[in-house]
C-alpha cells in the first residue's frame, strides 16, 4: 500500500512539472495531475526501455525522473490535442 502512495506523491510532482513545462493555463485537479505524473512515468519508463536497460537488479533507471516528466509532457500535450 506504502508503494502506491509514493507513487502516487511522485505522479504529482512530475505531473506538476510537466504542466509548468506545457503553456496553457490546464483545469486539473491534483487526483489527475497525479495521474498524469503516473502515466508520463510509464511512458518515459517505455522510451528508457527503447534505448537501454538498467543494470540486473537495479530498482530505478538513472533517467527514471527526467524521462518521467518528458513522458508527461508528451501525454499533457496528447491530452490537449484530444480535449480541444
Amino acid at each position: 500500500m506504502m508503494h502506491y502512495l509514493w507513487m502516487f506523491i511522485v505522479g504529482i510532482v512530475v505531473g506538476a512539472i510537466a504542466r509548468l513545462v506545457v503553456p496553457g493555463s490546464e483545469h486539473m485537479g491534483i487526483f489527475l495531475t497525479g495521474v498524469l505524473g503516473i502515466v508520463g512515468s510509464f511512458v518515459g519508463g517505455f522510451i528508457s526501455r527503447l534505448f537501454s536497460r538498467p543494470a540486473d537488479g537495479a530498482v530505478i533507471h538513472p533517467a527514471g525522473i527526467i524521462l518521467s516528466v518528458i513522458g508527461a509532457v508528451l501525454v499533457l500535450l496528447a491530452y490537449n490535442h484530444f480535449v480541444r
